[in-house]
């Protein structure tokens, strides 16, 4: 099958050449999405940012076709660990049960940037 790219108009920008999403007709990737808004304005606030970030991850999975009960995987990029219980609530609020399989990582993101996320979804034909 070939490559299908996603990109929303309610995303930023991306910062690179990538698109928010691609897919093939029955899995959809997203790329890492910040907490920035659409206009790209990035909040000083650590659950704002968790929650507007996984707010994007949804919103690129669906220009793919898909939708919260589609996602199967879900990677989380934080710079810090004291931002684990915030990540952990916008998570819980952005997903229902059964929750997809979760992988936290700590990083180093750009300046100002406390979360990035990426998820895979599998969707029906």
């Amino acid at each position: 099958m070939a490559r299908v790219t996603s990109m929303s108009d309610d995303l930023p920008e991306p910062a690179g050449p990538y698109s928010h999403a691609v897919g093939d007709g029955t899995t959809v990737y997203s790329s890492g999405q910040g907490g920035a808004s659409a206009d790209g304005t990035l909040s000083g606030d650590v659950s704002e940012q968790c929650i507007q970030c996984f707010a994007n991850v949804l919103g690129a999975l669906a220009a793919g076709g898909a939708t919260e009960t589609d996602v199967v995987k879900v990677t989380v990029y934080l710079t810090d660990t004291s931002h684990f219980a915030d990540m952990n609530r916008a998570y819980a609020a952005a997903f229902s049960h059964p929750y997809p399989a979760r992988t936290t990582v700590y990083v180093t993101l750009p300046p100002g940037m406390a979360i990035e996320v990426d998820a895979i979804a599998i969707i029906k034909e």
